[in-house]
């Protein structure tokens, strides 16, 4: 079983070239409606335009935005994605520590349509 996160966005392509500079992916699909985010033969996440939504449950992020969401990424080496994040200017929501309850150092963000993402290295 998989599962690939669907959000919805105010502008599909600025989100897809956000999401792919700060984890080093690339898009799947392209365009002003829909975009797939991949990291080789993977995909990772799904961005959806909030004006052409045709699946039940999504809403626009007008409405609140990125609320009751977190997206939870995990990588390998932390330092690159932080260093990309800081580069790019992201609103940050903390800086990297150690999660003694996860075993793992990370840091917490926001993409530009309020979603909250943490990133994620595994020190098990």
């Amino acid at each position: 079983m998989k599962c690939y996160p669907m959000l919805v966005v105010r502008d599909v392509p600025a989100s897809s070239a956000w999401y792919q500079e700060l984890l080093d992916t690339t898009s799947g699909h392209g365009g002003n409606e829909f975009d797939m985010i991949t990291s080789g033969h993977d995909l990772l996440l799904l961005l959806h335009h909030g004006d052409h939504v045709e699946h039940g449950g999504l809403t626009s992020p007008k409405e609140t935005p990125g609320s009751g969401v977190l997206i939870y990424f995990s990588v390998d080496d932390l330092g690159p994605v932080f260093e990309r994040a800081q580069a790019m200017g992201a609103k940050l929501i903390d800086e990297p520590h150690m999660n003694e309850k996860a075993s793992s150092v990370e840091f917490s963000l926001y993409d530009p349509d309020g979603y909250a993402l943490t990133v994620s290295q595994w020190k098990g």
